[in-house]
Parts: structure tokens; C-alpha cells; sequence
């Protein structure tokens, strides 16, 4: 059972930091387009709160004997690739700040995902919780970013 507990754990964990590290590899991608000083503050706010959100997770995955995992190469250029695209056309504050949103809820569904997931899988309470404030900050740097559009 305890083996079991521990691999679900990882597996939560893992997914976890696959998350915030996409929302944090976007936010650095989108943050170069930025020209309003206001969502400059704003999107690096939000960049460092996903990057310790990043640490603890990584902290927790080491601390259960395993190591962190990013997306695959593959995933991350696509990622990449899109937020050229989609700025090359359009990088007022309005775009910027609804790629962002659009990322951010893409990441509070998957959080939600995860946690309605793994809540009935014997998974220990710690990366529950954290998962759950995760969720809630997307949730509340979308509507930050609002005022933008």
C-alpha cells in the first residue's frame, strides 16, 4: 500500500510540474512582447509565482526519490512556435494578455483535472493542497489580466 501511495503520489507530482513549467516557459515566451510596463509587473508577478510554485513541486518530487520531468522537446517548441505565430500578427497588451488567460485556463482546467483525479487515488494530502492553490491562483491571474482585453 505504501509503494502504491508513493507512486501515485509521483505521478500527481509529475503532472503538477509539467504544468506550471508550460505556464512558465509561456509567460518568459510572451513576456519579451510586452511594451506596458503595467503587464510587465503584472506577467512577472504571475512568472515568479509559477516558478515557486515549480521549486516546491520539484522539492517534493526529490524528496520522493525521484527527479522533476519537463514536457517533451517536441511539446515545448510547439508551445514555442505558437506564441511566435500568435504575436507576430498582433502584440498589443489586449493579445498578450488573452494568450495568457487562455493559458492560464487551459492550466486551471488540467489543475482541476488532476485533483479531481487523484483526490479518490489514496494520494497523500500534501500535493492535494498544493494542487488546489495552484488552481486558485490561475483562477485569480485570469482575473487580473482582464482589465487588459
Amino acid at each position: 500500500m505504501k509503494d502504491e501511495k508513493k507512486t501515485v503520489n509521483a505521478e500527481m507530482l509529475d503532472r503538477m510540474y509539467k504544468n506550471v513549467k508550460m505556464g512558465s516557459d509561456s509567460m518568459v515566451d510572451i513576456m519579451s512582447h510586452v511594451k506596458d510596463d503595467t503587464l510587465r509587473e503584472e506577467l512577472t508577478s504571475q512568472l515568479e509565482q509559477y516558478e515557486s510554485y515549480g521549486s516546491r513541486i520539484g522539492k517534493m518530487i526529490y524528496d520522493g526519490g525521484g527527479k522533476p520531468k519537463e514536457e517533451g522537446p517536441m511539446t515545448r517548441m510547439s508551445a514555442k512556435i505558437g506564441v511566435m505565430m500568435n504575436t507576430m500578427t498582433d502584440s498589443t497588451s489586449s493579445h498578450l494578455a488573452q494568450m495568457v488567460i487562455e493559458g492560464a485556463t487551459m492550466g486551471m482546467t488540467d489543475m482541476t483535472k488532476i485533483v479531481r483525479e487523484y483526490e479518490n487515488r489514496n494520494c497523500a494530502e500534501a500535493p492535494l493542497k498544493l494542487a488546489r492553490e495552484i488552481a486558485e491562483f490561475e483562477d485569480k491571474s485570469i482575473e487580473s489580466l482582464k482589465k487588459y482585453l
